[in-house]
C-alpha cells in the first residue's frame, strides 16, 4: 500500500512474485483437495454416500466445502510465518469511510456484471455455469447453508490469498495498477476447474470472475483493509446463493 500506480522493481523481485504467487495458488488448491478428500473419507465411514457430491444432504455438502477453503488457510498461514519479517496486508475494523467504499464496492460489481451478462447474451454466448449452482440447483436449501460458509471460510481464504498476497507481491514487482489486473486474472483463472462441465462458454464465464477480481483488488487498494474486500466478496456470493435460491424454488422468477 503507498505504493506507485506503476513502476518496475529488479528482475529478483519480479521473478520472485510470479513464481510466489502460482506456487501458492497451486499449494493452496493442492492442501484443498487433500484436506477435501480427507473429509470425504470420514463423511463415507459415517455412512454418507460421497461418489457423488449431488447426493450428500445439505449440512454435509456445506461442511465439505469449507473442509477446501482450511487448505487454503493452512498454505496462507505457513507462508505468512515464513515471511514473517514482511507485511502482506493490513486487517482492521472497517471505518465509516471503509463502509463507504464496500456499498460503492458492491455496487460497482452489482453494474459491471450485469453490464458483462448483457453484453455476452447480445453476443449469443452460454455462459458456463459453477458445479456450486448447478448442484444447489438440484437441492436449494443447499444455497442457504453455503451462505456461513461464504463468509466464514470462501471469502476470506480467497481475498486473503488473492488480494492480501498475491495483489501484495506483484504489488512489490510493477506497482498498484498491475498489481491489480494481474491477480486478478489469476483469481479468474482460478474458477476453471469449477465451470468444467457445464456446457457453456468457460471462458467468458473466467472474463467476468476476473472483471469482479478487479473491482475487489480495485477496493483492497483504496482502502488498505483486506476486510473490505473480504466483506463484499460474501455479501456478493450471499446475493448470488439467496437469488438462486428463490429462483429454484419457484419465488421469483428465473
Amino acid at each position: 500500500m503507498g505504493s506507485e500506480y506503476y513502476r518496475v522493481a529488479d528482475t529478483e523481485t519480479r521473478v520472485e512474485s510470479l513464481f510466489h504467487s502460482i506456487a501458492l495458488v497451486v499449494l493452496a488448491f493442492i492442501a484443498g483437495t487433500f484436506l477435501l478428500a480427507g473429509a470425504g473419507s470420514v463423511l463415507a465411514a459415517l455412512g454418507f454416500d460421497v461418489e457423488s457430491t449431488a447426493a450428500l444432504p445439505p449440512l454435509a455438502y456445506a461442511a465439505l466445502t469449507a473442509t477446501q477453503f482450511v487448505g487454503f488457510f493452512a498454505v496462507i498461514g505457513i507462508y505468512l510465518q515464513w515471511r514473517s519479517d514482511e507485511q502482506f496486508f493490513r486487517v482492521a475494523v472497517p471505518s465509516l469511510r471503509d463502509l463507504g467504499w464496500a456499498v460503492a464496492g458492491f455496487v460497482g460489481l452489482f453494474a459491471i456484471a450485469t453490464a458483462l451478462s448483457a453484453v455476452i447474451q447480445a453476443a449469443g454466448v452460454e455462459t458456463a455455469t459453477n458445479q456450486v449452482i448447478t448442484q444447489g440447483q438440484q437441492d436449494p436449501v443447499r444455497f442457504l447453508y453455503l451462505i456461513p460458509v461464504t463468509f466464514l471460510f470462501v471469502a476470506p481464504a480467497e481475498e486473503l490469498l488473492f488480494r492480501g498476497i498475491v495483489q501484495g507481491l506483484f504489488r512489490r514487482a510493477y506497482g498498484a495498477v498491475p498489481a491489480v489486473v494481474l491477480a486478478s486474472a489469476v483469481f479468474g483463472a482460478m474458477h476453471y476447474f469449477a465451470l468444467l462441465g457445464s456446457g457453456g462458454s468457460i471462458v467468458s464465464s473466467l472474463a467476468v470472475a476476473a472483471a469482479l477480481g478487479v473491482v475487489l483488488g480495485t477496493l483492497y487498494e483504496v482502502t488498505e483493509n483486506i476486510a473490505v474486500p473480504i466483506v463484499v466478496h460474501g455479501c456478493w456470493n450471499t446475493m448470488s446463493f439467496l437469488l438462486q435460491y428463490l429462483q429454484a424454488t419457484g419465488a421469483v422468477g428465473a
